[in-house]
């Protein structure tokens, strides 16, 4: 039995992107690529022809993967669930890290969407699994690879 995947609204619209591009642009592109390396001759020895294929192989995969995770997907719009001041999925939390006196903000969204670069955690990660649930105030101490870190839950945002 599959379980629901939650993913952001902003996740499933970049997806449905990706899969629109794939289907719209790439597949035909590389069809087209296909057809005209085809038109070369002898298949075995032609380099266009394989490179083509391969790619065409690459953008079948893709669409399948993308198609299967939407399928699966638990759309959650953050703006709409009372998380009452709690730590929730979506929600964009502002901590103050107690070791370094620095402030850091962190989104908590699906496993595909994670991005630490753009400060955005996955809900399975160690920071995100301490956060859910807590609220405004409250410290946690959060396993890291470079051992524990503290931090002071700032504020707590549902956008």
């Amino acid at each position: 039995m599959n379980s629901r995947v939650p993913i952001t609204v902003t996740g499933a619209e970049k997806l449905r992107e990706e899969l629109r591009r794939l289907k719209q642009e790439e597949r035909p592109r590389v069809i087209s690529a296909i057809a005209e390396a085809r038109e070369h001759g002898d298949l075995k020895e032609n380099a266009e022809y394989h490179a083509a294929r391969e790619e065409q192989g690459f953008i079948e995969a893709r669409i399948a993967d993308i198609e299967g995770k939407l399928s699966n997907a638990q759309i959650i719009d953050v703006r709409e669930v009372d998380g009452g001041g709690r730590v929730v999925f979506g929600a964009t939390v502002d901590l103050l890290d107690l070791t370094t006196d620095s402030e850091v903000s962190y989104r908590i969204v699906g496993e595909d969407e994670a991005d630490i670069k753009q400060s955005l955690v996955s809900v399975n990660s160690p920071i995100a699994r301490a956060l859910i649930g807590k609220e405004e105030g409250q410290e946690v101490t959060v396993e890291t690879p470079g051992g524990q870190r503290e931090y002071e839950i700032l504020e707590v945002r549902y956008e």
